[in-house]
């Protein structure tokens, strides 16, 4: 058993090499189908804006299943450098700033064409690095069992210390991490693979990773950020406009899901049938299938918030609830489909003489619902956390 922890090839099967099952082949197309269209009518800017607050839910739920929950108000009142005075929820705070920024760093990568290769030891290790850059110390600090040391980022587990025992499951020796990276890295290989094979290298990698646990503490994060950097990749991000870590906080029918379906896929394989390495080929298909649909279940939510007609008429009844001039929504739509307005476009989008345009404008900016780059510049729409609550439905929790 000792010599089986030891061997890198102790994560197999990786994947399913010719013989995937159709039901896995069919969500890698329906996936790729559905991120086509996702966010195909939004302008740009407007899409541009919308990631944004993706991201912040993204941090939502990532900190969620760490158990760590930041409400998402007060992500946004982080953003504004407003931080809480108790140092425990100020720190959940950091890890959420630390989250976006670095998610969006990735998406900015991607779009300049300079994304890394996801699942190669180095951007694990730089993901890792980049999230805990600006940890305080005491998120640093590896504390329990008799031990205590200080985590360094980006640094895989290297010393008998880091050890570590995850539920019933033994990760490998921490002397053995980098040859089981090494190991990962080259089944990994996205280039060698296409787009439907990619698909399911992002959930079959989110598994192994987690498995290999390479760091003393983050695992989680780093898994769902480089889930993400596949996905877009894989051709499937959509700029930014989903991602896994709300549909792996909220499971199809269940939040314990992901939690249970991480451990069946530690599973050691069951009898001759059951494919020919150390892990079970039956859990990893049905781990994989769930992730998919996971992911194509979160892809589908969010098409039908950011379909433009339906936003359109969900800003029109929230214009009605806060009591904003019903004017206000032609300059609201008119930036759905333009993505931005010169200022002095108000009086001709809303009908109204020129000052009273001025006055409906300077509304929808206090409220956060339009900003610009500078202080006369043209506006383009904003997604505000109060705001977003009631523009999309079931985004975040009931809070």
């Amino acid at each position: 058993m000792a010599d089986l922890l030891e061997m890198p090839s102790r994560i197999e099967p990786c994947s399913f090499d010719d013989n995937v099952p159709s039901k896995i082949a069919d969500l890698a197309a329906d996936l790729s189908t559905a991120a086509a269209t996702l966010g195909s009518r939004l302008h740009p800017q407007t899409a541009a804006s919308l990631a944004d607050l993706v991201r912040l839910m993204n941090s939502y739920y990532s900190n969620l299943i760490e158990g760590h929950h930041t409400l998402p108000k007060d992500i946004e009142r982080a953003l504004a450098g407003d931080f809480d005075p108790n140092e425990a929820r100020r720190n959940f705070q950091i890890e959420n700033l630390e989250h976006i920024r670095l998610q969006r760093l990735i998406d900015q990568q991607h779009a300049q064409g300079g994304l890394p290769m996801p699942t190669s030891s180095d951007t694990v290790r730089w993901l890792h690095r980049e999230f805990y850059r600006a940890a305080p110390e005491a998120l640093l600090w590896i504390e329990g069992a008799g031990r205590r040391f200080r985590m360094e980022p980006g640094l895989f587990r290297s010393d008998p210390a880091h050890d570590v025992q995850v539920g019933r499951h033994i990760p490998p020796p921490s002397g053995r991490v980098e040859s089981f990276m090494g190991h990962f890295e080259q089944r990994y290989r996205l280039d060698r693979l296409g787009k439907s094979g990619q698909i399911i290298a992002m959930a079959a990698a989110h598994h192994r990773l987690n498995y290999i646990h390479p760091f003393p503490d983050g695992n989680g994060r780093v898994s769902r950020l480089m889930s993400h950097a596949i996905g877009l990749h894989a051709g499937i991000g959509v700029a930014g406009l989903w991602s896994v870590s709300r549909g792996l906080a909220r499971g199809l029918e269940s939040p314990q899901e992901y939690i249970q379906m991480m451990a069946y896929a530690d599973s050691p394989r069951q009898g001759d049938l059951d494919g020919r390495g150390n892990l079970s080929l039956k859990a990893l298909a049905e781990f994989v299938e769930w992730f998919l649909k996971v992911c194509l279940d979160q892809v589908v939510f969010m098409g039908g918030l950011f379909e433009l007609d339906h936003l359109a008429r969900r800003y029109k009844a929230y214009l009605e609830q806060e009591g904003l001039q019903p004017e206000a929504f032609y300059i609201l739509e008119y930036l759905l489909w333009a993505g931005e307005m010169p200022r002095g476009e108000a009086s001709r989008r809303t009908g109204l003489k020129e000052r009273s345009a001025r006055e409906v404008l300077s509304g929808l900016v206090e409220r956060g619902l339009v900003a610009s780059a500078t202080p006369k510049g043209p506006v383009s729409l904003r997604f505000p956390v109060a705001a977003a609550e009631r523009l999309f439905p079931l985004l975040f929790p009931q809070t």
